[in-house]
């Protein structure tokens, strides 16, 4: 380490908020930088600690809420020693052009072997052969289990860690076949000159003897195994879940075991975790359920532990942010500056992508005014990120975004020359499906810090992309806005804002030519409605459509 090096590393309060492997702290030292442990502590404690602090580290015990980070006057980077940063306010953090980072890397192997480890105890009765012989029993009758040879598997969800569970069963000489709507052509390759047929969903169900899901838990894909979905799958096929609780309709798969349609299933993630005691697949034979060990391993824990130690020294000491979640790698001062956009481009991502509803596979980018002339790498990383995250398997942050983007065939088109129409900085984004229809437009500025949507497809308006936003397209007749109100006031369901968007009259266009027939709301909510009162919305006959989506 050079002297300039050992210098900057005493400079450096690094806190360690969970426990993590030694190799953590002996990897903090190699950097010359000696981190404060301070594990167990409550958030007033926590927020107590922070002030003076430039680096958190956490597993997932310990929450980085808003109020730790705005006590956290110095804070530069919070580092999760794993995948999820479900316990860090992403958003808070952005706000402040803090760089949230994790270890995307350091489980896939972990729990690619726990599927196939539940796979082969499935087909094989392991856990209940084990019972049985610990209760004193010596027994063959009702453990006879099938081979794994030349059997079928299919999996859902072809992101690293279902190409990893690929290549593992194609060692036990199973058949593997796949599904994933965001993966172009009718292969998927593995590594080693092998590849995974890819199929439709339903054909995937119909033809696999065992069926692995790797996907993430989001509004498209809750409950894909639904009653409908279950009923479509082989009779005498079994069912690994070690990717994210929900993905199941629970109670469905229960109900095709009594009735003798699947063989089995084994579950090391639910719906609600721990489950209660009156769950549906609590105490049976059938079923194996695990405690969420997907990244429950010594190397796992060591590769996580190690990797982020060596990622916040080289961020505090070199500037470089790998594996942000939140912020592309770049100086501390440009990160500050955009660190509104890039979050007004996430956004719009993710507005894009649950708004369009299909798989996007074009992008058409336009920044114009002062913000044209910042590089726009990170804000089409950010605008990658935000649109990805909705339906993909697996981490996606400012790093992989653009390469998972190429490697799913979905095009990113630059235009810096547009019209700012008054602002003083403009981004507009056009996302399209497959053969450009459908299409949704997004166009959106900054004031001040804060984010705004300016205009959705042909609609005018000022709106806070952050939260609950239910959209209704209406008829534009006088009380539809009232009566959507009242159904939502009687679901208890708290409205924080209303915008009502009117079509937008292009330039050279006549005002007399804009029928008006046609508006659409935004709402703004505190808390989420049930599908019964999205229903009732749904009913009402000026309403023409509803959607919930959450930024």
């Amino acid at each position: 380490m050079s002297l300039a090096h050992e210098i900057a590393a005493l400079h450096w309060r690094v806190l360690i908020c969970d426990e993590l492997s030694p190799a953590a702290l002996a990897a903090f030292r190699d950097a010359g930088i000696e981190p404060e442990i301070r594990t167990g502590l409550a958030e007033a404690d926590l927020i107590a600690a922070v002030p003076g602090v430039h680096a958190l580290i956490v597993r997932s015990a310990t929450k980085i809420t808003r109020a730790v980070i705005e006590a956290a006057h110095e804070l530069r980077v919070v580092g999760r020693a794993g995948t999820g940063v479900d316990n860090v306010d992403c958003a808070a953090a952005t706000e402040r052009g803090v760089v949230v980072m994790n270890t995307p890397t350091g489980n896939t192997t972990t729990t690619a072997e726990l599927a196939v480890s539940l796979l082969c105890a499935i087909a094989r009765h392991i856990p209940r052969a084990d019972r049985s012989v610990r209760s004193g029993s010596w027994k063959k009758k009702g453990l006879l289990g099938t081979e794994l040879t030349g059997k079928t598997v299919g999996i859902i969800g072809m992101g690293r860690i279902g190409r990893t569970v690929a290549s593992r069963v194609q060692g036990l000489c199973m058949e593997t076949i796949g599904h994933d709507p965001f993966l172009q052509g009718t292969d998927c390759p593995i590594g080693g000159g092998a590849a995974v047929p890819l199929l439709p969903l339903e054909e995937l169900l119909a033809r696999a003897d065992f069926v692995t899901l790797h996907i993430p838990r989001t509004d498209a894909t809750a409950n894909l195994l639904s009653a409908e979905r279950l009923a479509l799958m082989k009779t005498g096929a079994r069912l690994v879940n070690a990717a994210r609780g929900g993905l199941v309709d629970e109670v469905a798969l229960a109900a095709a075991l009594d009735r003798g349609e699947l063989a089995g299933a084994a579950l090391d993630v639910l719906a609600e975790e721990p489950p209660g005691a009156d769950h549906p697949l609590v105490g049976r034979e059938d079923v194996i359920l695990t405690p969420h060990l997907g990244a429950s391993s010594h190397e796992a824990q060591h590769k996580v532990a190690v990797g982020i130690a060596e990622q916040i020294s080289q961020f505090l000491l070199e500037g470089v942010a790998d594996n942000a979640v939140n912020a592309p790698a770049l100086p501390a001062e440009t990160r500050r500056r955009i660190a509104p956009y890039v979050m007004l481009l996430e956004r719009m991502g993710s507005f894009l992508a649950q708004h369009l509803g299909e798989p996007t596979r074009k992008l058409e980018l336009t920044l114009a005014g002062e913000i044209a002339g910042e590089d726009a790498g990170p804000l089409e990383s950010a605008l990658l990120t935000g649109l990805l995250r909705e339906s993909l398997a697996g981490p996606v942050n400012f790093v992989n975004a653009p390469h998972i983007a190429r490697e799913r065939g979905l095009r990113v088109l630059h235009d810096n020359t547009g019209e700012c129409h008054g602002y003083q900085s403009l981004v507009k984004v056009r996302a399209s499906a497959r053969g450009g229809e459908p299409s949704v437009l997004v166009t959106g500025t900054v004031f001040g810090t804060n984010p705004r949507f300016v205009r959705i497809d042909d609609l005018h308006l000022d709106l806070a992309p952050r939260g609950l936003l239910l959209l209704t397209r209406h008829s534009d007749s006088p009380g539809v806005l009232g009566r959507v109100g009242t159904l939502l006031g009687q679901g208890a369901v708290n409205i924080r804002r209303v915008e009502l968007g009117t079509p937008a009259i292009d330039a050279g266009q006549d005002a007399a030519q804009d029928t008006g027939s046609h508006a659409a709301g935004f709402f703004s909510l505190d808390n989420e409605p049930t599908p019964a009162t999205l229903e009732a919305i749904a009913a009402l006959d000026p309403v023409e459509s509803v959607q919930l989506i959450r930024l």
